[in-house]
């Protein structure tokens, strides 16, 4: 066995140790209480992990062979890597991860990048979603039957600041859903319960270093993330929860919580399946909304 390979192990081997131990609290088990929780999986499932080069879908395809370790009941695992576009330096980088982690992944090359790469308008939403049809299709014929991504708790509470900043909206980022263009595909976040910091502490623990973007343009800027949403207003909304939990230190539970805990009777209008419905409805029928 060569250095190289020898040295590749025993870090391999170091973060399989520390999903066990160390980070066993932090990482592992509110990933398998999402998991539970939302019932992300059923036996018998086939699951494409995907891994976009990132620290969160890299640690994610970890804490998958973790579980699979545990069978408890049987489901199939494939990793796979869209290469968009990348630069020859980001996709090493990514194969290199894979490689010293012990995560074999299986790269597939789209041309999303060079779509994209003149359109003015919201690129990074337009290249999200069309990065999710090109894995969804890849994950079908590969014979899976869910893909598996990789966003956290911090993702979904910034979500949930954003809609209503940003957006006019009260909407959360969904632990699962079906796909619409897809016949019999699921989306699953099995990070839900899953804290950035907590992510941060594994990575820097092992030295490990993930693209911090999945776009061609990592080396000039930062400003676009996987989900299509802008790092600045990320950034922003980081700073708002930030300052809040320090005058509120249960403000991101709560956040979290919010979109758990809504009351209809007390909402001006809401919408489902396309349809609006106004609290105005059946409200002179005596069905509106109970005297404070």
């Amino acid at each position: 066995m060569s250095k190289k390979t020898d040295e590749n192990s025993t870090l391999q081997e170091q973060v399989e140790f520390g999903i066990r131990k160390r980070f066993h609290k932090a990482l592992f088990t509110p990933f398998a209480k999402g998991i539970n929780e939302y019932k992300l999986l059923n036996p018998g499932d086939h699951v494409a992990v995907c891994i976009s080069g990132g620290k969160d879908s890299m640690l994610m395809a970890k804490l998958f062979q973790e579980l699979k370790k545990h069978d408890k009941f049987p489901f199939e695992l494939t990793f796979i890597v869209m290469d968009p576009g990348y630069t020859d330096v980001n996709r090493q980088a990514i194969e290199d991860n894979a490689r010293k982690l012990g995560v074999p992944i299986t790269v597939f090359t789209s041309q999303i990048f060079d779509t994209v790469h003149e359109v003015d308008s919201n690129p990074c939403y337009l290249c999200a979603r069309m990065r999710r049809g090109h894995l969804y299709n890849k994950a079908k014929e590969l014979g899976c039957n869910k893909i598996a991504l990789g966003h956290h708790y911090d993702d979904v509470i910034e979500t949930i600041l954003m809609g209503m900043l940003y957006g006019g909206q009260v909407q959360t980022m969904m632990p699962k859903l079906h796909s619409t263009n897809f016949e019999g595909m699921e989306l699953i976040r099995p990070m839900y319960l899953v804290r950035e910091e907590d992510i941060i502490k594994w990575r820097d623990a092992y030295g490990l270093k993930f693209l911090q973007c999945a776009c061609r343009f990592t080396e000039e800027n930062t400003h676009c993330r996987p989900d299509g949403s802008s790092d600045s207003k990320r950034m922003e909304i980081k700073e708002l929860i930030r300052r809040l939990r320090e005058v509120n230190p249960y403000v991101e539970n709560n956040i979290f919580k919010s979109v758990e805990n809504v009351n209809l009777s007390t909402i001006i209008a809401y919408k489902q399946e396309g349809i609006v419905h106004h609290f105005l409805e059946g409200y002179e029928d005596g069905k509106g909304v109970p005297e404070e």
